[in-house]
């Protein structure tokens, strides 16, 4: 065992891992849940160290060995997850504003850079956690920085995810142009649509969504970075505060920039509320998207992709999954979208104590949409109409007569659909078309049954008149 010590005393670190006294503390202090931080967030607290580290030896604050070395480690914590990702074992639900995660982050790395450069891990005379790794900065301006950066980089590839989605809907709305099917309201009969609108409704909202997180980075770029502990600057050199930005934007390829009112961006996290909440419209899209999907699948106008059994006990059973995980993922964006702002507002003064249920929420939120975009797009792809079925649908739905209005007017319309409903009651069979064209001519009748008349933007006012 390698012994470190802090100031409350010492601790015997097991010298395989890279970390150090604090994060040993605070493994033991919040052992709470499975919930580990997002080695996300982990890849952006390094490029931020990466970005001080480099600003810290072009100003002659760090040896250029020293700084070099901890630049390279920082690298390789980006590039290599699956390397380093058990180096950063702590829960994401940890007190202290995130101080644990950014301790974590300055041992490995100090560590790292150690054994990189032919020291052993501990060796803090050669080059320190906080002396060196962590100089001229604070958790409070690191960790929110570093949150813009990992859930920037989160919507960009959302985006992406939404992009696809959308792509998907686009086709299946092209597919279904001319299979004509019920709309329906209060789950009954409405008016007739092709199937191709009811998809462009989804492929619509979809766009919306995708414009919305588009939109997200722009309320993300403003970092609070050297503004230290609350945010005035006191410990860093002014020639850094303005310089370290510079490298991070150049490093992170993100349009970042400084805080207009760095005090007002360590205190509070107002940001990550509103972005929280366009994640969760997207959720709410999902979700009525996953549920117009499962329900056209059980009344048998489309067909999902089969994915696996549905029973234990029930052979050939095919549930709707993929809808069903969709719903699922949905909730917890939703629910995520409550605790964000719960964090939000109990911060208080000069920061918000919060950060990590904040960071690990927010990102967790923007990792189930990608994916349940991802994973929904060849689902999409694959879903079939049976046109039949819709049209049967149409066929036999007395609500039809509501396309008569501008011929008959209401009243006769209602009385022509009793007439209908009773004759059906008599003999299933009896078509409404046929029903139509005994009751007020073939023209008629073959005019107002249409797919033309059904979804064509309201009626040509000549027409009526004739």
């Amino acid at each position: 065992m390698r012994k470190e010590n802090d100031a409350l005393g010492d601790a015997d670190i097991d010298p395989d891992v890279l970390w150090g006294i604090h994060t040993e503390r605070a493994l033991k202090n919040f052992a709470l849940s499975d919930r580990r931080v997002p080695y996300a967030l982990v890849a952006a607290f390094a490029m931020v160290k990466h970005a001080a580290a480099l600003t810290n030896g072009e100003l002659g604050y760090l040896p250029k060995n020293i700084a070099e070395a901890i630049g390279a480690a920082c690298a390789k914590i980006c590039e290599n997850k699956k390397e380093y990702a058990s180096a950063f074992p702590l829960d994401a639900l940890q007190g202290g504003a995130g101080t644990s995660l950014n301790m974590n982050v300055n041992e490995v790395v100090a560590n790292s850079a150690l054994n990189a450069t032919g020291h052993k891990a501990g060796d803090y005379d050669v080059i320190h956690p906080l002396d060196h790794v962590n100089l001229h900065q604070s958790t409070n301006d690191v960790y929110p920085t570093a949150l813009r950066i990992a859930a920037i980089s989160g919507f960009r590839a959302l985006n992406d995810a939404l992009a696809k989605l959308q792509g998907a809907f686009q086709a299946k709305e092209k597919e279904f142009h001319d299979v004509l099917k019920m709309g329906r309201t209060e789950l009954q009969p409405a008016v007739p649509m092709t199937l191709g609108q009811e998809f462009s409704a989804f492929s619509e909202a979809v766009a919306r969504d995708r414009w919305r997180t588009f939109k997200c980075e722009e309320r993300l770029r403003m970092v609070n970075l050297g503004g230290t502990a609350i945010g005035t600057g006191l410990t860093a050199p002014r020639a850094y505060i303005f310089r370290v930005i510079e490298i991070l934007r150049s490093l992170t390829g993100m349009g970042l920039a400084r805080s207009e009112n760095v005090v007002d961006g360590t205190a509070n996290a107002d940001v990550f509320v509103e972005v929280s909440g366009i994640l969760k419209a997207a959720a709410t899209t999902m979700a009525k998207i996953a549920g117009d999907l499962r329900l056209l699948h059980f009344l048998g106008e489309i067909a999902l992709p089969p994915l696996q059994a549905g029973s234990s006990i029930m052979p050939g059973k095919v549930n709707p999954v993929m809808m069903e995980s969709t719903m699922q993922a949905s909730l917890v964006v939703r629910a995520n979208d409550f605790m964000i702002a719960e964090c939000a507002a109990h911060g208080t003064l000069q920061i918000n104590e919060f950060m990590p249920l904040i960071a690990s929420a927010l990102l967790e939120s923007i990792d189930l949409l990608k994916n349940s975009a991802l994973v929904l797009t060849p689902h999409i792809e694959g879903i079939t109409a049976n046109a039949d079925r819709c049209r049967t649908f149409v066929e036999n739905s007395p609500s039809l007569l509501t396309a008569l209005l501008p011929h008959i007017g209401y009243e006769r319309a209602r009385l022509l659909m009793k007439e209908f409903s009773r004759a059906k009651e008599k003999n299933f069979e009896v078509n409404l078309k046929s029903f139509l064209a005994e009751k007020l001519g073939g023209d008629l009748a073959d005019a107002v049954m249409s797919t033309a008349n059904f979804i064509g933007l309201g009626y040509v006012e000549r027409e009526r008149k004739e």
